[in-house]
């Protein structure tokens, strides 16, 4: 029989904001507790007992409620929108005896056979979605990337499950590749180029100044011959 983590829940008759905000202060985390059929309850969780449930690994967890041993698994954590600890728990009573799907993370095992060819292996996906009994969640999925060759993809539907354990992401979610690394292309530089243009430019303005120089020269000229004129 599979054992589960014990979460040492208390009920709690205050809600609101306020309650809420006097309990996180002593050290406890709000937590709605609903079951289909059932009416929803207000309980609460010790802050440290809970953050040692979350690094058991497991995804079920064992509770005693109104005198009875029930089994729930996190639904939805709410977390502070600064420091990010959690500041309210949704559980959902599960049966061990109906499947359920859980999230759980792909572990890669081995090394591909494309990097001896310079391939880099890229995680692109690092969790499935499985269903199964309560009883029956894996705390990981272990895939082997030994035969992963240069431009190869591992895809979801090959990895391998147990008989009692189903794949409900899509079987083409693209898990691990191997691929060659990306060339890094070199921007075209035509600075002699634009330099000659700038010096081609540089003698058209020096040619201007040789126009406006000459032009210069026959004004003065003509102002000469006509002031001889006038002499005469």
């Amino acid at each position: 029989m599979a054992s589960y983590y014990k979460l040492p829940i208390e009920k709690r008759s205050a809600i609101g904001t306020g309650s809420a905000r006097a309990m996180r202060r002593n050290g406890k985390i709000p937590v709605n507790y609903y079951y289909h059929g059932e009416a929803n309850q207000n309980l609460a969780i010790d802050k440290k007992a809970f953050n040692q449930a979350i690094h058991s690994g497991q995804h079920v967890f064992e509770m005693d409620l109104n005198g009875d041993t029930v089994y729930a698994m996190i639904k939805a954590a709410q977390y502070h929108p600064v420091t990010e600890e959690v500041i309210h728990i949704d559980l959902m009573r599960v049966r061990r005896t109906e499947k359920m799907t859980f999230s759980i993370p792909v572990v890669l095992e081995g090394e591909a056979l494309g990097t001896g060819e310079g391939g880099i292996v890229t995680h692109v996906t690092t969790a499935v979605e499985l269903e199964c009994y309560p009883t029956d969640v894996p705390e990981s999925v272990t895939v082997d990337i030994s035969e992963l060759e240069l431009h190869s993809t591992l895809t979801a539907v090959e990895i391998s499950l147990p008989e009692d354990i189903s794949l409900i992401s899509p079987e083409d979610t693209t898990i691990v590749t191997c691929n060659p690394p990306k060339a890094e292309v070199e921007p075209e530089v035509e600075e002699v180029e634009g330099e000659e243009v700038k010096e081609d430019g540089e003698g058209e303005a020096a040619d201007g100044e040789e126009v406006e120089g000459d032009g210069e020269g026959d004004t003065d000229k003509a102002d000469d011959d006509r002031e001889s004129s006038e002499k005469s």
